[in-house]
């Protein structure tokens, strides 16, 4: 099979495509056939390894060859102990454990699978389990009238986010770079924010700031904080994460505010109700641009780089 590998870590130019064999599925786990990948911010920072987070698993080079979690595709084959898939079957998850996506079969664990909504296409589907369920938790809890900012908002989970908190009846402002503040807007986000030109943390005060690019101060977070305010941030820079469990425990409750990281669950349950209401027409899938396997550095440049307007897919089948 085809598939964009790496052995090291750096900018897209250390990823090449090469025919590598077909891996087999060992007990519970299942071949997909991939048709579509969609690319998230982790599979940059993984490329990368920065932040230090992403070398889990592989400090010194990288623990998987092929990057890609978000697949949707075909079971061509099923493990021992398989059972709730067979050959054939239309799929798509979120594979963050084995990754592989940028291939043209992929190993997942039958945990991470669900079976896709025909009313979606390939590419569609996978935009969702990573992104998707950033947006649905990060956005949890919202309530009618309350002021919502979300920095990093024009990207693929700020795509979505700014779609729920709108729906739950938020008044939403988005932040991002200022060739995003007219997509924000066209998802529903009532002011937008070049982060160029303004500073968010001085524009509040909000109820919640859901943060997909954290690199600031506790102290700017809690200035930006109504009283009894929540800060929930989900990628960023090491630093200002390490700050934001340490220092944001204990600044936050002196001063009403809750500041900490939003930690993420994964899996079916909790990616197919977003999924549901994309079926249902109440949350739009923006794809900003598709790319082939070959075009795969090209795809994750354009992510990591910050250009995309909502999600990015490889459509591999």
């Amino acid at each position: 099979m085809r598939a964009a590998v790496y052995d090291r870590y750096g900018p897209p130019d250390v990823l090449r495509i090469e025919d590598v064999p077909v891996p087999a599925p060992a007990a519970r786990q299942v071949l997909v056939r991939v048709e579509a990948t969609s690319v998230n911010l982790s599979d940059w920072e993984t490329l990368r390894g920065t932040p230090l987070y992403s070398r889990i698993g592989g400090m010194r080079a990288p623990a998987r060859p092929t990057l890609g979690s978000d697949i949707a595709g075909r079971v061509e084959s099923v493990g021992p102990d398989v059972t709730r898939f067979r050959p054939g079957d239309e799929v798509y998850g979120d594979n963050l454990v084995l990754k592989g996506g940028f291939a043209q079969y992929a190993i997942a664990p039958e945990s991470a699978l669900s079976r896709k909504p025909e009313a979606l296409t390939y590419a569609e589907a996978s935009t969702i389990p990573q992104a998707g369920v950033i947006a649905w938790q990060g956005t949890a809890g919202v309530q009618p009238g309350q002021r919502v900012l979300i920095n990093g908002a024009g990207g693929g989970s700020g795509a979505f986010a700014i779609q729920l908190a709108k729906r739950l009846g938020a008044e939403v402002t988005g932040v991002d770079n200022a060739g995003k503040l007219g997509f924000m807007r066209s998802l529903g986000a009532d002011a937008a924010i070049d982060y160029r030109r303004a500073d968010f943390t001085r524009t509040g005060p909000y109820d919640l700031v859901l943060d997909l690019v954290a690199h600031r101060s506790v102290f700017a977070y809690r200035r930006a904080l109504a009283p009894g305010g929540r800060y929930r941030c989900v990628g960023g820079s090491m630093s200002a994460l390490l700050r934001v469990l340490t220092v944001g425990s204990v600044v936050g409750p002196l001063t009403r505010r809750r500041i900490g990281v939003l930690a993420v669950r994964e899996g079916p349950a909790h990616f197919e109700p977003v999924a549901d209401r994309c079926v249902a027409g109440e949350l739009e899938i923006r794809i900003d641009r598709t790319f082939s396997l070959d075009e795969v550095p090209e795809a994750l440049a354009h992510v990591g780089e910050g250009r995309a307007l909502g999600k990015v897919v490889v459509l591999v089948g």
